[in-house]
């Protein structure tokens, strides 16, 4: 079903295409980019300028804080994004902006800008599922068609496939997500969120294997115990090396087992790995693996679209648009928590 604060409006693509201004703000980055469609259909990013939130270090991201940076740059990102798209307001057709799920504070910056910017120069308003976006985006620039996917970030641990009108969910973590359980130990090692670049650099120094609780249930995976034990190494001495090694090598393989037997059950010729951690080597050489197990055609997102930004949200702004999705200005509060699975997904054939 589709959501309350959506309808399928009366606006939509043109035969020539669509441009699309798209703005994210779900935590740490502020993000804007022009996507359009109007040559022959295929599919543009004009530009994708990205704003980002750096906390201190050994402290996570504040969403006051978070918000406030968002707030001071939001205008001129906007602007930024126009300019390197060699385009004007007026000529976009759509705003898409992130509704959720992400941190409330920030996800209300991008709101207040996209109504501004909707209502001043009466665009069409449309809500995008942060979650929904980087698999839709991820699939737009691996060519991918009808894949398994496996979305790793701060926010997202999940295995999901297409059927029925939405993502449905085979496997997801239990607690904290693999993005939190990186960011957290990171943070208690003296680092800022986010710690992804460093954790994987970290893990590359070391080959000694530390024993750290490994928990999958069925599809699921669970790892508030590994962030545990993982803590308490490095209190009783253990060099940060060794310790990040072993929490990628155990978390990562716990993932690799979840997406092995949801393979084995949807029997997918394509996979796909998106989000954040997907930029991530390691990760990608162990699902690598279990896809040629399977003969199964291993897609990634590419690096430079992994992380959170401003392209994922035009994208499937614009896919959203060119079937009639958008949004009265006065319906459109945003969504703290908001499962992919939600989201009815009607520019794609069941």
């Amino acid at each position: 079903m589709r959501s309350s604060e959506t309808s399928t409006g009366e606006q939509e693509g043109s035969k020539e295409g669509t441009v699309c201004l798209g703005i994210e703000s779900t935590a740490h980055t502020f993000g804007v980019s022009v996507v359009s469609t109007k040559r022959g259909g295929t599919p543009e990013i004009l530009s994708d300028i990205r704003k980002i939130y750096h906390p201190e270090k050994g402290k996570g991201i504040h969403p006051r804080e978070a918000s406030r940076h968002h707030v001071q740059i939001a205008a001129s990102t906007v602007s930024e994004a126009l300019r390197k798209a060699d385009t004007t307001i007026k000529d976009v057709d759509t705003i898409a902006f992130s509704q959720g799920p992400g941190l409330g504070p920030c996800l209300r910056i991008g709101a207040v800008v996209a109504r501004s910017i909707s209502a001043y120069y009466k665009k069409p308003l449309v809500p995008v599922n942060h979650a929904v976006a980087h698999i839709e985006l991820a699939a737009m620039l691996t060519k991918s068609s009808d894949p398994l996917v496996l979305l790793v970030s701060g926010g997202h641990t999940v295995i999901t496939a297409f059927t029925s009108r939405r993502w449905r969910v085979f496997g997801e973590t239990l607690d904290i997500t693999v993005g939190q359980l990186i960011d957290q130990f990171g943070r208690t090692a003296g680092y800022s969120s986010p710690f992804g670049k460093e954790f994987e650099e970290l893990a590359q120094k070391s080959q000694n294997y530390l024993d750290l609780p490994y928990t999958v249930k069925g599809n699921d995976v669970s790892f508030s115990g590994l962030l545990t034990a993982s803590k308490r190494f490095l209190s009783e001495g253990m060099t940060l090396e060794d310790v990040c090694f072993s929490m990628q090598e155990t978390g990562f393989a716990m993932m690799a087992e979840a997406v092995e037997r949801a393979l084995a059950f949807t029997e997918k010729k394509e996979f796909l790995l998106a989000g954040g951690v997907a930029a991530n080597s390691r990760l990608q050489s162990m699902l690598q693996g279990v896809c040629k197990i399977h003969g199964t055609k291993f897609l990634s997102v590419p690096r430079g679209y992994s992380g959170d930004c401003g392209a994922q949200i035009a994208w499937n702004g614009l896919q959203a648009f060119e079937v009639g999705v958008t949004m009265d200005i006065s319906e459109s509060s945003v969504r703290q928590s908001w499962r992919l699975d939600e989201v009815d997904v009607d520019w794609r054939s069941s």
